[in-house]
């Protein structure tokens, strides 16, 4: 990765290049149609003329709003269509397929951390939506539960640990709320460490704060105040400003009037060329041009650690959305870290490992009765280096988690346990 200052005044924003490959999106609006065949030659004008033109540019506008939609219906994976329609078609065979390639993390435990026990220092990446907190209609309602705060806290206890975010970074810091934490929002374009250093850092580490899209603010501050007012006429509809991106959740929307948001959103975005659409679960994300993603927050975090071109360091991502595929194809390309990609159902992916929902509910209770060494929250002092095993979560706790969530928390708890249990990686 290209060495950068952290602290990056708006000035030098300027000078980060275009993205080369071509808009996800087609384009809007469609090209004007050229005169039909025999329209021009018969002299057509007026309002005749126009509304053969119309007639001529209606499908081809159609079919990229349907194009559109087939996307947003791609992107909801726990839509009730979509679950009946492979509960109907064999998925088992389909699942097998999948998880042959995509093997549970949980049950290949041991392999995801063979290389750290080689001496590999583990760096553990976390979104935050679908992966720490529940997939909720309302997305200000996204809580964490003190469960898996206290999960992840034991974590960065251990290990660099850092959420990466679609999400404005103010707004994940309140649901999450641990400071020692790196946290990279609006999908790694708003990076901040923590104040204090961290003693799992390198000498070399740097003090984190970074922010490459500054200068697109008054932008997406337009762009945001524009969606809010024309989406009001869709019921459902909710438009949030992640202050370096805008989301239009479209979760709550009626299927019916899902071209129609679309055709809103793409409106808007004709007047910015210098934005552009992407999609999310059940979200349409509105964002810089710039070559800047959570794959490319997930480089510039390491480096900021000191495990810049670090053939000791092991990466860890756990990610349930398309947007994580940013990060996955990193590690990849890397051929150094570890992918977690949290699914209900087979997607294609750029992950190693999964941790999927089970069929059977009793597995969501899985929890209540896992044991794991963790430092004791009793008032009671304990000898020095002593540790107490007791139950990671109280039944009823546990039984209000869902079962994706358990995974991840399982997953997370078991990297605390093998980091404690283990002596073979160096102390920093």
């Amino acid at each position: 990765m290209t060495k950068q200052s952290v602290v990056v005044p708006e000035a030098a924003v300027a000078t980060l290049p275009p993205p080369n490959s071509a808009p996800l999106l087609p384009p809007y609006p469609p090209p004007r149609a050229l005169p039909l065949p025999g329209v021009a030659a018969s002299g057509m004008r007026g309002k005749r003329y126009l509304q053969a033109q119309m007639d001529h540019i209606a499908p081809a506008r159609g079919m990229m709003i349907n194009g559109l939609v087939e996307s947003m219906r791609a992107s909801s994976p726990t839509h009730a269509k979509a679950a009946a329609a492979l509960a109907a078609a064999g998925v088992d065979e389909e699942r097998q397929a999948w998880m042959a390639k995509h093997p549970s993390a949980l049950d290949r435990f041991d392999q995801v951390v063979a290389a750290a026990s080689k001496g590999k220092q583990i760096v553990v990446f976390l979104d935050y939506d679908g992966t720490l907190s529940p997939i909720v209609d309302d997305p200000d309602a996204a809580y964490m539960s003190d469960t898996m705060r206290r999960a992840v806290r034991s974590v960065a206890k251990h290990f660099p640990t850092a959420i990466v975010s679609g999400r404005c970074r103010d707004k994940v810091f309140e649901f999450v709320k641990l400071a020692e934490l790196y946290y990279a929002g609006s999908h790694g374009m708003d990076i901040k460490g923590p104040a204090k250093a961290s003693r799992h850092t390198k000498a070399k580490a740097k003090r984190v704060l970074f922010q490459p899209a500054s200068e697109f603010l008054p932008m997406i501050e337009q762009v945001h105040e524009s969606l809010i007012e024309k989406t009001k006429c869709v019921p459902g509809a909710k438009v949030e400003n992640n202050k370096f991106c805008v989301s239009v959740h479209f979760r709550c929307v009626d299927e019916k009037s899902w071209g129609a948001l679309a055709d809103i959103v793409k409106s808007v975005l004709k007047d910015y060329p210098k934005l552009k659409l992407t999609q999310g679960r059940m979200v349409f994300e509105v964002r810089p041009t710039i070559k800047w993603d959570k794959g490319k927050a997930l480089e510039f975090l390491l480096e900021s650690l000191g495990f810049a071109d670090c053939a000791d360091v092991l990466p860890v991502y756990i990610g349930d959305d398309r947007t994580d595929e940013d990060a996955f194809k990193v590690l990849r390309k890397r051929g150094q870290g570890v992918g977690i990609l949290v699914s209900k159902y087979p997607k294609d992916t750029h992950a190693s490992y999964s941790l999927q929902e089970p069929a059977e509910a009793s597995r969501s209770l899985l929890l209540a009765v896992c044991y794991c060494y963790l430092p004791s929250t009793s008032s009671h002092s304990l000898s020095p280096g002593t540790t107490r095993r007791r139950p990671l979560l109280p039944p009823l706790a546990a039984a209000t988690l869902t079962s994706s969530l358990s995974f991840v928390m399982e997953f997370l708890l078991r990297l605390v346990e093998w980091e404690r249990l283990t002596k073979a990686r160096p102390k920093w």
